[in-house]
Parts: structure tokens; C-alpha cells; sequence
């Protein structure tokens, strides 16, 4: 269409195309969908508050704070799950494994370095799924237990490559404690 022929209706309309996107991440955010707008504000206003976020990443990051303060708790224990997975030796792993689990749901939460945090949640995530729940080397009986905790493990694991990357694109910490647009 030429765009002098454009109508004046045409031309004082600020909605956006809803063409399909040529490449990735094109489309109109659904924020700016007029049919969903009002939906978008009415959750936004429900989620937006600073302690939603940190309840939801709290409970993002409750299993590893559990974890490692069990495993602090009870070193004898952490040492028996290190030999359990084969991991020798074992007090290095467990102080790792502890430090780890400890140390990154700290970044996550106080938002300093958190993309730091997230991205080491992850990587661990997806080791210890390797790791512990290697479903396609087990008979059938236990199989589809340890596949459903292999892709759990993996969506937590994409859950905080989200976080990460959401910290980095909106304002990940520049190490002097200032924020941009936090999580």
C-alpha cells in the first residue's frame, strides 16, 4: 500500500500491526493487544508488588536454602548423599554443594549479583538431574518416577535462566549495590 494513500483513520491509529513476526520476538507484547489490556493491567496490578517478587523467588529458590541448611545441619548426611552419588570426595563436594546452594539463593534474594545466582542455580540444577535421576538407565518400574523429576528439574533450571536473564536485560547489578528496573 502506498503510503500516501493511507487514511486519516489509518493514520491516527496507534495500534500496532498484528502481522505474524518475520523473526523471533517481533510480535506486539500482549501488553499492547487491545483485547487483552485490561486483563494485563488487572495482573500486573496483583503482581507487581516488590514482596510478590520476593515471595515468588523465595519459593524458587526454597529447595536449595532448604537443602543446604539440611546439609549444614547434618554434615554426616551430606557426606552419605555425596557417596550415594558417587562424589569423591565427599567433604569437598558437600562444603561446595552447601556453599553453593546457600550462596547463590543469597544473591537471588538481596538481588546483588543476581543473574550470578540464578545462572549457578541452573547449571547445578541440570548437573544434579543428570546426576541423581537418570531415568533412561533404569528398568520401567522407576523410569516414569525419574523422568518427571528429570524434566521438573529442567523447567526449575529454565525458570532461573529466566531470572538471570530478566536481571541482566532489566537491571542487573553493576557491583556498587545500585539497581536498575528490579525482579
Amino acid at each position: 500500500m502506498d503510503p500516501a494513500a493511507k487514511t486519516s483513520t489509518q493514520a491516527a491509529d496507534p495500534t500496532p500491526p498484528l502481522d505474524p513476526p518475520q523473526t523471533f520476538g517481533t510480535m506486539p507484547p500482549m501488553a499492547e493487544r487491545p483485547s487483552n489490556a485490561h486483563l494485563t493491567a488487572f495482573a500486573r496490578g496483583l503482581i507487581s508488588p516488590a514482596p510478590v517478587r520476593f515471595l515468588a523467588l523465595l519459593a524458587l529458590c526454597g529447595a536449595y536454602i532448604q537443602g543446604g541448611l539440611t546439609k549444614a545441619l547434618d554434615f554426616n548426611g551430606a557426606l552419605a548423599e555425596m557417596a550415594h552419588f558417587g562424589l569423591t570426595p565427599q567433604a569437598p563436594f558437600a562444603v561446595a554443594v552447601i556453599v553453593l546452594e546457600l550462596g547463590a539463593s543469597a544473591l537471588i534474594l538481596s538481588g546483588r549479583l543476581r543473574w550470578l545466582g540464578a545462572l549457578g542455580l541452573a547449571g547445578f540444577t541440570v548437573l544434579a538431574a543428570l546426576l541423581a535421576n537418570r531415568f533412561w538407565a533404569m528398568p520401567p518400574p522407576e523410569r516414569t518416577m525419574a523422568a518427571n523429576a528429570f524434566f521438573e528439574h529442567l523447567g526449575l533450571a529454565g525458570a532461573f535462566v529466566l531470572v538471570a536473564w530478566y536481571d541482566l536485560v532489566h537491571g542487573a547489578s553493576n557491583g556498587t549495590g545500585q539497581h536498575g528496573r528490579d525482579l
